[in-house]
């Protein structure tokens, strides 16, 4: 699969994903929706990183990290809180999040590789 398709699934599954839990709670935050307004924002990289624009690449890949660190305290406070639906949640959500971000390193590796051996 393409590093552009899983950062374009990531994207769907932080905005559907982080949709589902902000009008699903009983009392909503403005700061379940930050998954959200950050799969959109991945979601507007996905041309840039097609087109192995590396700037935009490289920002879909900070952005996805500080997505990583960011969805561990939610994920504490669900086990905390005993809600296992949202620790769920949480959970696909950094699963996602790492998958995407595994890709793209190795997107990263393969272009350098490709790169030294054409200087070659």
């Amino acid at each position: 699969m393409k590093v552009y398709s899983v950062s374009m699934y990531n994207a769907l599954v932080l905005i559907l994903v982080g949709l589902w839990g902000y009008m699903g709670s009983l009392t909503p935050s403005p700061t379940a929706l930050i998954p959200v307004f950050a799969g959109i924002l991945l979601l507007s990289f996905v041309k840039g990183v097609k087109a192995e624009n590396k700037v935009i690449s490289h920002l879909a890949v900070l952005l996805t990290f500080v997505l990583i660190i960011a969805l561990i305290k939610p994920l504490i406070g669900a086990i905390g809180r005993g809600d296992n639906g949202a620790a769920a949640r949480v959970a696909v959500m950094m699963l996602s999040c790492t998958v995407s971000m595994v890709y793209f390193i190795q997107s990263f590796i393969a272009v350098r590789k490709a790169r030294n051996n054409a200087a070659k």
